[in-house]
């Protein structure tokens, strides 16, 4: 498997869940992985939001990611992603990953990885839908290492 050619994949919207994961399964199945292991996001209802909004900057979250598969393919693995731009409303998904090994401790431990580090250090920025309006969930946002706003 070339997993210089896996790429992250954006959505408008909420992601088709169904869709992209059994298409993963379905492009990686007989690639002889003995895992394939996936992580659906769910935007929650709380703190009275009807959903979540994303802006992404795409050229460093494909640097991002792109160093996340070579890190993958050390372990003869690879990873996969997809994220939502723009609006997701409460109890759809925003967020799917995967990691495939031939070895599920391998994936078990990436995914948990992955994940985590997407959370700390992915740019993307998240609002919450609120009344129809984006306000910026900085109270739930994490800087981006070297990051700022320049005066």
């Amino acid at each position: 498997m070339d997993a210089s050619n896996i790429k992250v994949e954006l959505f408008d919207g909420d992601l088709p869940v169904e869709q992209i994961t059994n298409a993963w399964y379905d492009q990686f199945r007989l690639s002889n992985y003995g895992a394939i292991i996936t992580f659906v996001g769910v935007v929650r209802d709380e703190d009275g939001i009807d959903g979540l909004s994303f802006d992404i900057y795409e050229p460093i979250l494909n640097s991002w990611f792109d160093a996340w598969q070579k890190k993958a393919n050390e372990k003869n693995a690879i990873v996969l992603m997809a994220h939502s731009r723009g609006d997701v409303l409460n109890h759809t998904s925003s967020y799917i990953a995967a990691v495939c090994s031939p070895k599920r401790r391998v994936a078990l431990e990436m995914i948990d990885e992955f994940v985590e580090d997407f959370k700390a250090s992915a740019p993307i920025w998240k609002y919450d839908i609120i009344n129809g309006s984006r306000e910026y969930a900085e109270d739930r946002s994490t800087a981006i290492s070297g990051a700022g706003l320049l005066n």
